[in-house]
């Protein structure tokens, strides 16, 4: 009964944090070019390093049986969480667990600074901030196997698109420490479209979708 009280505690804690720091009400469009009138805002989390230290800290609490040697983020903000969940998992195993981060290159990801030697035969942890289709945590976990690592598995701080296992590249195990479900709706659906709302310009992908429907505007007159 305590271990489900304290969990039931932690979770509530958790969206609390996302509530107060991340979770933003207004119009935007999203990367997947939906509109949606939430928005959740990693950055702002990572302006807070002593929320950041705790988060970290439940994400490594659930791996801690797992035998982990290494963590591994997309950059840029992942290098954060590699290097809290690598620090939490060593300081409660007492085993070394090294943590490194995959650089963007264009569309896809690399192991640079001879990262690639570092995970080959290790047991390793992919971890990423907020998830929405899983297609840049799943590039990870293929560059990860593609370089000799052996993924454990994924965690996550947020999954905001009811991402699956299958969706992140089926590792043995996905796990989230929050399940957002945001509705969303194509342009000609959204209802703040329809009642003319200005669209957030600062995040996601607004600033874009308004510069490309002006050129497309411009080339139609």
């Amino acid at each position: 009964m305590k271990k489900i009280s304290k969990e039931y505690s932690e979770q509530k804690k958790i969206l609390r944090i996302f509530k107060f720091l991340a979770i933003t009400l207004g119009h935007f469009v999203l990367r997947s070019s939906l509109h949606a009138k939430e928005y959740v805002n990693k950055d702002a989390l990572y302006m807070h390093p002593e929320k950041m230290y705790w988060l970290c800290r439940v994400m490594a609490k659930r791996w801690t049986k797992d035998n982990i040697e290494v963590v591994v983020a997309p950059a840029v903000g992942g290098v954060i969480l590699s290097q809290w969940v690598a620090y939490h998992l060593q300081k409660i195993t007492r085993k070394t667990v090294l943590s490194v981060y995959a650089d963007k290159d264009g569309k896809e990801f690399v192991l640079k600074r001879g990262y690639d030697k570092v995970i080959k035969g290790k047991r390793v942890l992919v971890v990423e901030d907020i998830v929405t289709t899983g297609g840049s945590v799943k590039k990870v976990v293929e560059l990860v196997r593609a370089n000799g690592g052996i993924v454990v598995g994924v965690s996550a701080l947020c999954n905001r698109g009811k991402v699956s296992s299958s969706d992140v590249g089926n590792p043995s195990r996905f796990d989230a420490l929050l399940d957002l479900e945001i509705e969303t709706w194509t342009e000609k659906e959204c209802p703040a479209c329809a009642r003319g709302l200005p669209i957030n310009t600062d995040l996601g992908k607004g600033a874009e979708y308004l510069a490309n429907k002006k050129v497309f505007n411009d080339k139609s007159t």
